[in-house]
């Protein structure tokens, strides 16, 4: 689902070829049959743009942990096991490593029944450990903070291990494309700090152009991350002075740019922007998984949830870029990436 799973996913294979591995990334909805994980996409798609409330229903019926028998995802992921136990046969697969949730039902299920000779070492990319992570059938969890492994060991009783996100080692190092990108933002609105709002691969966002208006009036530089939304793109590009972009190829350059992240998802751009140093303001989050992400990231002290514009715009006041506050939520970012997690597969 959008793009956050499918950069982990080849990120973790390109570290398995440095380690000298053959990486296979499998996408499962491919592997449901009948279609169904092409519609699965398509309606948590259109739910997240057009009726984030459906999603929200979603969420708390399937995915939100809480007492009382609560549906499962194993009968949806045990439909993916011919195909998956196939592959693994057939490529002399060593060890499987679930990604996205509804893989970790599948694995866990197939570990638990015998289905699977292999070990399953789930990475899980969520700041929230949500229920449909969790099946005590697999091997191994590695998880992006020790709250996230405690709460794993606490459920199923499974080894977790801490290892921070996964991201390319380019946001990690001096960005050579920045320079590019400071002299675009600088010559579409000289002195205006530009600031950064994600909406997602799938451009999902709450009121984004009014945001950009919030901004521009405070004298920031909105840059809008509309990922492959041509309508928000249209949409946000009439709110002058905004930077309105697609598909970004260059983004540890674009974040070594920005005065901040204005993030609603606390996925993969998130842990993006702590990998390069840029603070993160959560603001207007998606339900379900997203807003929990959200409010797990602002309690660690990784980012400032703000529930309303003033608030926005006064967190954005206290990022200055030799202030204190600035400082210390750069550090604390940083030090999320604790060890490699392809190594914690490997000696499996």
């Amino acid at each position: 689902m959008g793009a956050g799973h499918d950069t982990v996913a080849a990120e973790l294979a390109r570290r398995a070829s440095a380690y000298g591995h053959e990486p296979h990334v499998v996408d499962v909805l491919r592997l449901l049959p009948y279609g169904l994980g092409t519609g699965l996409r398509r309606c948590y798609q259109a739910s997240v743009r057009h009726a984030p409330w459906m999603y929200a229903g979603v969420y708390g019926a399937f995915l939100r942990g809480g007492t009382g028998p609560r549906p499962s995802g194993v009968p949806l992921a045990r439909l993916a096991a011919d195909r998956l136990t196939d592959l693994v046969d057939r490529l002399d697969i060593d060890v499987v490593v679930p990604v996205f949730h509804l893989a970790a039902q599948l694995t866990g299920h197939l570990r638990s029944r015998g289905g699977l000779r292999v070990p399953s070492a789930v990475f899980l990319l969520d700041f929230a450990v949500h229920r449909q992570w969790l099946h005590p059938g697999n091997d191994r969890y590695l998880c992006l903070t020790d709250g996230a492994a405690a709460e794993v060991r606490r459920v199923l009783g499974t080894p977790a291990v801490t290892t921070g996100p996964v991201v390319a080692p380019s946001f990690l190092a001096p960005a050579p494309g920045a320079a590019r990108w400071q002299e675009l933002f600088a010559g579409r609105a000289p002195g205006r700090p530009p600031v950064l709002l994600s909406a997602g691969a799938w451009g999902a966002a709450s009121r984004p152009a009014e945001t950009a208006r919030l901004l521009a009036r405070a004298g920031y530089l909105p840059v809008v991350l509309c990922g492959r939304n041509e309508r928000l793109l249209a949409r946000v590009s009439r709110v002058p002075p905004t930077v309105a972009l697609d598909w970004v190829d260059d983004m540890p350059g674009l974040l070594a740019a920005a005065y901040a992240l204005v993030d609603n998802a606390a996925g993969q751009t998130a842990v993006q922007a702590l990998a390069a140093g840029l603070p993160v303001v959560g603001h207007r989050p998606l339900p379900g998984h997203g807003a929990e992400g959200v409010r797990r990231m602002a309690a660690l002290g990784l980012s400032e949830l703000t529930t309303d514009g003033p608030a926005l715009l006064a967190a954005l006041g206290r990022l200055s870029e030799t202030g204190q506050e600035r400082t210390e939520r750069t550090a604390r970012g940083r030090a999320l990436f604790r060890r490699d997690a392809m190594e914690c597969v490997a000696d499996l």
